[in-house]
């Protein structure tokens, strides 16, 4: 099954070696193997973990420049993507993993162990957390493929992030759509519109979007809101 990933993935200049194949390897196993007790995936065929888990993850390496040692926070990491799969395709990034449910984080510490990688996982709010002081601002990029509104993304997102820095949210085929409805929430948070990346997944597994954010001013320090205010009034 890590053929088809190897085969996928050098299609699009993306060499993994045999180390990065073993760790995908164990992290698919290790998945399938949880999710059995623990929901953590819908997607439980390993062809569709290849394709829509582990290279949807790592293609993003083809769309953004991230420097040697790049700091990123993947926001509503869940089961651990994209964040995971490219620290395991780009191990020099300093990854940070974000998400407000314990079962996750659980799962996510013991797989690090287990593929021998380092992350800085937290269990936490992410509207919460970005008004601490030592995360807020302070990463290169911040990712997410959580299943939320763009513009309610935006606000938990973009505070995290420093200035000439960006934010990647991975969509589906409605991107454009959220994209319109979130112009409003990318301006006041600092944020402007890079770019919309486009492409199919392989194995017609479906439209992918990504969408890139600069973030070209500082965040008001009264964003992110609370749960409450962001759900009721989103920007």
């Amino acid at each position: 099954m890590m053929d088809l990933l190897l085969e996928e993935a050098k299609k699009h200049d993306l060499n993994l070696t045999e180390k990065q194949l073993k760790k995908f390897q164990i992290y698919m196993d290790f998945l399938l193997e949880y999710n059995e007790h623990t929901n953590l995936t819908a997607i439980t065929e390993p062809e569709e973990i290849m394709i829509k888990h582990f290279f949807d993850s790592i293609i993003i390496n083809n769309f953004l420049n991230i420097k040697k040692n790049s700091k990123i926070i993947d926001i509503g990491t869940g089961a651990g993507f994209p964040g995971v799969p490219l620290k395991i395709f780009r191990e020099d990034i300093g990854l940070t993993l974000l998400d407000s449910l314990n079962k996750r984080i659980v799962f996510l510490s013991k797989l690090m162990d287990k593929i021998e990688l380092n992350a800085n996982i937290i269990h936490a709010r992410a509207e919460e957390f970005s008004h601490k002081k030592e995360y807020r601002e302070m990463y290169d990029f911040a990712v997410s493929r959580a299943v939320a509104p763009l513009n309610i993304l935006c606000e938990l997102s973009i505070p995290y992030v420093k200035k000439g820095g960006f934010f990647v949210a991975l969509k589906g085929s409605n991107a454009k759509e959220e994209l319109e409805k979130s112009k409003k929430a990318i301006e006041i948070l600092g944020g402007k519109l890079e770019s919309v990346k486009t492409f199919e997944l392989p194995k017609n597994m479906g439209l992918r979007n990504i969408i890139i954010i600069k973030k070209v001013k500082n965040t008001p320090q009264k964003y992110p809101r609370n749960n409450s205010q962001i759900s009721k009034s989103p920007l």
